[in-house]
């Protein structure tokens, strides 16, 4: 235990030559007691224009109270946020992967100039996650994060929605199966209130993934965001990381090799998103843990795919809440040997401990299969490889969609071209769509596929078409598809030489992604590429395509 846990504010208010600090302090209404207190920075992304982070404020303001109620300082800070859902389909996407990281560097900032002895991030939408704990890890004090909570799901006639049921609709008007007025009635109906899109997508999928990891406490991945727990763990929050103060506890004390595969191994159990690659591997990055995509195929393939979830399945995380949340499923997947319970969490006990006097899943529940019949009996994460994707790729095969797809390319050289090209029927069965020059330098942004996957659900082609990208997937898209190609191609990746007609294969069971081409033709076409200039001159997607790493890397851009 440290001697005291005030250890970095006392550099500011206990040293006699920081007068200038401790007149500043003073201004904001600490007394001369508190000035001997711990300091917790309570980093929130919380802005009114998203479903997922316009409650955020009202929870970090309960958090701040439990803080001082604890006998430390709370002061609320705040970084930025991008609703993924709102920018989907537009060049305002190209922003969302930017904002982990400037969410990292500004709690980091934060963190590191004010000299905080503690750090509670309360975020919502899918970079915030991954974004506050990679600046936890960066600069690793004792931490914790909470997650804002699920949306409830929406309602229609007795139809269960939620965004990717308006994502969806589009196809279905563009097919004819439904009018304009049918379509405005999803619409209004799909997201009925405060938090993240309701399905296994990033949200969820870094939620739990994150809490398994260790650095959130039980339940608060699955407690549905304005459901009274919620508030009741932000309360409790101030207890917590006063005892994390007290025991030194860091989160590199939690975040190692163990707990990274606890994290993948859930993901993998829950069907979550293929966005799940990229962020464990900023955080494992920024952590200093040895990781690398070929850990998740080995994860995914030891570790059945039991949830029922969307967007693949029939149920939201409300569902799971009720059938007995994350923790059910943890202690479900230690019982059967797929997590290792000694890895030390925010609790100040192991994952172990922490389930072991919670109550499992019940008994009439539907949303988790149980081990002897899942829904596959590996992961639906695959990390393929072959001249198309020679440093790999993602794919997100739940074994619903067939586990092979050959057939002739359809090439667009953007998002907006391949949608157009869905629209005027110019997609037919048996392609496979490429969409390329969509990675994090060449978008740059690496832009998510939601608006592309779901017009192709949409339309009835979900079963019969493909789709390989060196751009992302959102968590809410499915059906045959295939991102993060690397090298990507502005790099001259191979995904930059594919011409209209060339046949394509992807094969999870071989886990290989290759151009039916011979070597020759294929250094032939290299020879006589020329790199596309990028779309933008300067400001903060310059500096991105600059400095970031490849999608197999995490897309960080601090290497």
């Amino acid at each position: 235990m440290p001697e005291k846990i005030n250890k970095f504010s006392s550099r500011l208010t206990e040293n006699d030559a920081q007068v200038g600090s401790k007149a500043m302090l003073y201004a904001t209404g600490l007394s001369e007691e508190d000035m001997k207190k711990a300091q917790v920075g309570i980093a929130s992304t919380g802005w009114d224009g998203n479903p997922c982070n316009m409650h955020l404020n009202d929870l970090a303001a309960i958090v701040k109270q439990g803080v001082w109620d604890s006998g430390m300082v709370g002061y609320v800070f705040h970084s930025i946020g991008v609703s993924d859902g709102i920018s989907m389909g537009t060049r305002g996407m190209k922003y969302s992967l930017p904002s982990r990281d400037i969410i990292a560097d500004s709690i980091e900032t934060v963190m590191g100039a004010q000299w905080y002895d503690a750090n509670i991030s309360v975020v919502g939408c899918d970079k915030n996650m991954p974004g506050s704990v990679m600046a936890m890890a960066r600069i690793n004090r004792p931490s914790l994060m909470i997650y804002g909570g699920t949306i409830r799901p929406g309602n229609l006639n007795g139809e269960k929605l939620d965004l990717v049921s308006a994502f969806e609709s589009y196809g279905k008007y563009l097919s004819k199966e439904m009018d304009k007025e049918q379509l405005q009635q999803v619409l209004r109906h799909a997201c009925p209130g405060a938090g993240a899109c309701g399905g296994m997508y990033t949200a969820n999928t870094m939620a739990s993934a994150i809490e398994t990891m260790g650095m959130s406490l039980p339940y608060s991945s699955s407690i549905p965001a304005t459901h009274q727990q919620k508030k009741e763990e932000c309360r409790k929050a101030g207890d917590a990381i006063l005892e994390l103060l007290k025991k030194d506890i860091k989160p590199k004390d939690v975040i190692n090799k163990k707990s990274m595969e606890n994290a993948v191994s859930v993901v993998i159990a829950l069907g979550g998103s293929t966005n799940a690659v990229i962020h464990l591997l900023a955080i494992a990055y920024a952590a200093d843990v040895p990781f690398t995509i070929d850990d998740f195929q080995e994860i995914s393939n030891r570790t059945p795919f039991l949830a029922d979830l969307k967007p693949s399945g029939k149920y939201v995380m409300e569902d799971l809440y009720n059938a007995g949340g994350v923790p059910a499923v943890q202690k479900l997947l230690l019982k059967e040997g797929f997590l290792h319970g000694d890895c030390l969490t925010v609790t100040g006990k192991t994952l172990e401990e922490n389930v072991s006097d919670l109550p499992g899943l019940l008994d009439e529940q539907k949303v988790i299969m149980p081990v002897s019949k899942p829904i596959k009996k590996t992961g639906h994460l695959e990390i393929l490889y072959g001249n198309l994707a020679p440093e790999g790729s993602v794919a997100k095969i739940t074994g619903k969609e067939g586990t092979r797809f050959t057939g002739p390319a359809k090439v667009y050289d953007s998002e907006e071209e391949s949608l157009q090209g869905i629209q005027s029927g110019e997609v037919q069965d048996g392609d496979v769509v490429v969409i390329r020059y969509e990675g994090p330098k060449g978008g740059p942004g690496m832009r998510e596929m939601l608006s592309i996957t779901s017009a192709i659900m949409g339309a009835g082609l979900g079963a019969s078409v493909s789709l390989i990208t060196d751009g992302r997937f959102s968590g809410g898209s499915h059906g045959f598809v295939l991102g993060h190609v690397t090298p990507e191609a502005i790099e001259g990746g191979p995904i930059a030489l594919i011409q209209n007609g060339d046949q394509v294969t992807i094969d999870s069971e071989e886990r290989v992604v290759n151009l039916d081409i011979s070597e020759e033709e294929l250094e032939k076409r290299r020879k006589a590429w020329k790199k596309p200039d990028l779309p933008v001159e300067k400001g903060i997607l310059k500096k991105y395509a600059r400095n970031v790493s490849s999608a197999s890397l995490g897309c960080v851009t601090d290497l």
